[in-house]
């Protein structure tokens, strides 16, 4: 694919000025969108593109309006990348653009491993600062703002569209409605901004990427979405975006020009975006399902709902009924006779390993993903989650609480835990879930 579109770029680089193209390489990571490194004259480039042009359909703004805002942050002082163009018709290569590569990595593992926690959140909370001063009259018309309680209907709407079966989402949703926030004075939310999409070099932000979920609305939801439990990583104790504290955050926001924090209205985004990310993750099984992206990450990306399933119950944890202990976990049987499912899929697995280091690139970052895949169907083989039920998911969605729905809740957590365990073994809320609920009387 690589080599195919070295030829298509020709054209493409001419008509910006390039040299043709001496190295295309895929980059790894993005749920949404490809993206490519390209070498130019001596000089790198990345080009962010739609996998198809069917997965455009129904997007508020298309990538013309992304590079229009990309291109206003960085008027305005944000560390954004400098466009260099926008593909056209003519150019053959579907819809995206071109811009300067910047120096760092986005890798989470490689910044939190190496980064000075509290000085790096201190720079990432000015430079969300200045995305939020950013005038609304710079930013092209078709940037949409948020109506909260739209929004909301929106998410059910999708929940109902993905089988409407998961209690623990409806009971977010639920909780959404309830909690809804008035109107704040709208601002240019980033609306992606965490770990992944920050680029790092030697300790400094060098890049903000990522813009094609730009909107505008309360303040408070770029600040709670980088701090989801999901986006902290491996440093599962430090909420700030993974650095660090979130007093620490929120007065380095305060410091830069930004606004002092209400917690309520950052709770309520925690939520709405925790069930906003969790619908997102269901979706992916149908884009593949549809064919609009076959890439395997769309399925396995699909399966990272339980972490936010997980992630609510422990977000509504103060408020929820307690109902009945939760019953014991499910011991695993022994395997006898011929070979399970689950060990079919590990016998794959380890022959896939075999082949790690006869790979490299997207390549070997698509291995790691089918052998991730592997494991999820081993595990769910043993561990047997449930977290299926419509009529629960109805009764929560509704209000209605009668006893099944409020005894319901213990069931849903021991759920959560086996789903999770069956998913993203590793994911670091487990634990601490688990210490939380299974020590309950």
């Amino acid at each position: 694919m690589a080599a195919q579109l070295s030829a298509l770029l020709r054209p493409m680089l001419a008509r910006l000025g390039l040299p043709p193209a001496s190295a295309v390489t895929r980059l790894t990571g993005g749920a949404t969108m490809e993206s490519w490194c390209i070498s130019s004259g001596g000089a790198d480039y990345v080009l962010r593109r739609a996998p198809s042009p069917a997965f455009m359909a129904g997007r508020p703004f298309g990538h013309a309006e992304e590079a229009a805002i990309i291109r206003a942050a960085r008027a305005g002082g944000v560390c954004a990348p400098e466009i260099i163009g926008v593909l056209e018709d003519s150019d053959a290569l579907g819809s995206g653009f071109l811009m300067r590569a910047l120096p760092g990595t986005a890798d989470p593992g490689s910044i939190l491993g190496t980064a000075d926690g509290p000085a790096l959140l201190a720079e990432c909370a000015g430079q969300l600062a200045r995305i939020h001063a950013l005038s609304p009259a710079a930013l092209p018309e078709a940037v949409p703002t948020l109506d909260y309680r739209a929004g909301v209907a929106e998410l059910v709407r999708q929940f109902e569209a993905t089988g409407g079966d998961r209690p623990i989402i409806a009971l977010g949703l639920r909780w959404l409605r309830d909690n809804c926030p008035p109107p704040a004075e709208p601002v240019l939310n980033h609306g992606d901004f965490r770990l992944g999409n920050l680029l790092v070099d030697d300790g400094r932000l060098t890049g903000v990427l990522d813009w094609e979920l730009a909107h505008l609305g309360d303040w408070h939801e770029d600040l709670a979405f980088g701090c989801m439990a999901v986006w902290r990583f491996a440093r599962y104790d430090r909420p700030a975006l993974g650095l660090g504290a979130l007093d620490d955050y929120f007065a380095a926001y305060d410091a830069a020009g930004g606004r002092t924090v209400d917690l309520g209205r950052f709770r309520f985004w925690s939520v709405y975006r925790t069930v906003w990310w969790a619908l997102g993750c269901l979706r992916q099984a149908q884009v593949w399902r549809d064919g609009q992206d076959r890439m395997l990450e769309r399925v396995v990306i699909s399966r990272r709902t339980s972490e936010n399933e997980l992630d609510l119950l422990m977000l509504l944890d103060g408020e929820l009924a307690p109902g009945i202990a939760p019953p014991p976990a499910k011991a695993a049987a022994a395997e006898t006779g011929e070979a399970s499912a689950a060990e079919l899929a590990e016998a794959v697995g380890e022959w896939l390993a075999s082949l790690k280091d006869k790979v490299s690139g997207h390549d070997r970052f698509q291995l790691a993903v089918a052998r991730n895949a592997l494991g999820m169907a081993a595990r769910e083989h043993r561990i047997a989650p449930n977290v299926r039920d419509r009529a629960l998911a109805d009764a929560l969605l509704a209000g209605r609480s009668d006893d099944a729905a409020g005894t319901a809740i213990a069931q849903l957590r021991r759920d959560a835990l086996d789903k999770l365990a069956a998913d993203v073994p590793k994911y670091p809320a487990l634990a601490a879930a688990r210490a939380l609920w299974e020590g309950e009387d």
